[in-house]
């Protein structure tokens, strides 16, 4: 699921970057495009840890147009995602699951 590219090998990542999750796997057989936004779903340390690692080993700051990290509502507090990031300067924007403050959490389809 990865293709060639000048930087190296690079993988499309899909919304569900859960470590250890089934649906953490690349798709498609696509690179990282210039208009691609990489978002990583981060419920703990380890999650974050595989994901700054990602970031760097693919040089993801430099291929895509925007990497995103979210915390799991109601497992992981977005402020301590927060420190991760900017303790390690992490070249990603924090991003909350907005929908799930304005309804309850366990509301579908909104």
């Amino acid at each position: 699921m990865i293709r060639k590219h000048p930087f190296g090998q690079l993988a499309r990542v899909e919304d569900a970057m859960h470590r250890g999750h089934q649906h953490r796997r690349t798709a498609g057989r696509q690179i990282v495009a210039p208009h691609d936004e990489v978002k990583f779903v981060v419920k703990d340390r380890a999650d974050y840890d595989f994901a700054r690692d990602v970031i760097a080993r693919y040089d993801l700051e430099s291929v895509a147009r925007a990497i995103l990290m979210s915390p799991v509502h109601g497992v992981l507090d977005p402020k301590t995602l927060a420190e991760w990031m900017l303790a390690d300067r992490v070249p990603a924007r924090l991003q909350l699951q907005i929908h799930k403050y304005i309804w309850r959490p366990d509301t579908r389809g909104v």
